[in-house]
């Protein structure tokens, strides 16, 4: 991985220093917790301390966390700022333009137009005709330009799931929170649409995969394990007879199920032999399988997917990119069903940037959870007083819990209201 992205992402090194969480003050930048940052609601992000009330949200979770050292010579240059996670860079490179109600009508079209298109992309494929470059860009430039405006929007469609249109959907998926995630790194958008590409064509050579084995409800035998790995091979072949095509798309659809440990496959290349993009998609290909319904597997929690992710990293994905995964998506992603401490149930539309464990909900059930007037509650203002801590959330369901349903909200057009 080069400099340059390990800069975007951000990790605490060897010159951090440790102290009393009581001795921070303003100005300062927290690189590393004296526990798991999955045990605190701030995740795995990185902290600049910019108010005492910083510092006191830490203290109830920390005795002692580590900070840049500015100490060290080189602090003066601005070495180490350069080390900070992307979310003060993004907000320089891309600003949220427009509210997310307002976002929420152009995703809704784009959605159903993305999802078109796939299946449409695909049946072409299973009928021997290759893939348009140009026109799948054009597809994906439009993913990106709301993502640039506000990622909410579309990352909230991502939660929508039909599993009789797992493939389709898996791929515009992926390339939604693709795009999502090279947003949060900075990427420019030249860069954030090619990243897009490779994630709407990751699992194109799935098409050549028999839908017994594709869609079967068990476990795969050795056999069928061997014909199903056979995509990535597919893949990269179909893309490559494609003219003028992307070569980091052909090479993620090779190599997005390579691994760091040299486990993966096809070619069981090493950390350094895998490129950045194909290391990006693995990451969001395996998050977005984990928290949808498969034939063969229920959908899992967004937060028991991002702690598997988590504890797989170094091995299975890419150590610093994990980190910068779970930095972005956050423990209560856009269209996640949650439970509140008062009993009320809701769903998160939008995230804080400042204090991603405290969206802004939806609430659609009462303290008695029973249907009620839908109103929008911005957690973040439990920091300050506003709103009492009875409103931070208690825990994540799955959907349909309380009669909410993602589908049934968007096709009423509820996002459109908040």
């Amino acid at each position: 991985m080069s400099d340059e992205f390990e800069n975007l992402i951000g990790v605490h090194s060897r010159f951090d220093k440790k102290i009393n969480v009581r001795d921070l003050h303003v100005g300062m930048y927290v690189t590393k917790l004296d526990r798991d940052w999955l045990e605190t609601p701030f995740l795995i992000q990185g902290l600049e301390v910019e108010s005492a009330k910083d510092i006191e949200e830490l203290a109830q979770y920390c005795e002692h966390v580590w900070v840049h050292n500015t100490e060290m010579p080189f602090a003066k240059e601005g070495a180490l700022l350069d080390n900070k996670p992307s979310r003060r860079r993004t907000a320089k490179l891309f600003a949220v333009a427009t509210p997310v109600e307002e976002e929420h009508a152009i995703a809704r079209k784009l959605t159903v137009d993305t999802y078109k298109f796939i299946s449409s992309l695909f049946d072409d494929i299973r009928l021997g005709r290759s893939v348009e470059e140009k026109k799948v860009r054009k597809i994906v430039r439009k993913n990106a330009e709301s993502v640039i405006r506000n990622p909410d929007a579309l990352s909230w469609m991502t939660r929508m799931r039909d599993e009789d249109r797992y493939t389709a959907e898996h791929s515009m998926h992926v390339c939604i929170l693709a795009l999502v995630f090279g947003r949060a790194l900075g990427l420019p958008e030249e860069q954030l649409n090619n990243l897009g590409l490779c994630g709407l064509l990751h699992d194109v050579g799935k098409i050549r995969i028999p839908d017994e084995i594709l869609n079967k409800p068990g476990k795969l035998s050795d056999k069928e394990m061997a014909v199903m790995k056979a995509h990535s091979a597919h893949g990269r072949k179909l893309l490559a007879a494609s003219p003028n095509m992307y070569e980091g798309a052909i090479d993620v659809a090779f190599c997005h199920h390579e691994r760091p440990d040299g486990k993966g496959y096809p070619q069981g290349l090493q950390d350094s032999e895998i490129s950045l993009f194909s290391k990006m998609i693995a990451i969001v290909d395996a998050y977005d399988a984990m928290t949808c319904d498969r034939v063969y597997a229920k959908a899992r929690p967004t937060t028991e997917a991002l702690r598997i992710l988590y504890e797989c990293r170094g091995t299975q994905f890419d150590e610093k990119l994990v980190l910068a995964f779970i930095q972005t998506i956050g423990l209560y992603p856009p269209g996640s069903v949650v439970e509140l401490r008062n009993g009320c149930v809701g769903l998160v539309v939008a995230t804080n940037d400042r204090s991603r464990h405290l969206p802004k909900v939806l609430i659609m059930r009462d303290e008695e959870q029973q249907a009620c007037k839908n109103r929008t509650v911005d957690l973040s203002l439990t920091l300050t007083g506003e709103l009492s801590t009875h409103y931070h959330i208690k825990s994540v369901h799955s959907d349909g819990y309380c009669g909410i349903y993602l589908r049934e909200c968007f096709e009423k057009g509820l996002l459109l209201h908040l």
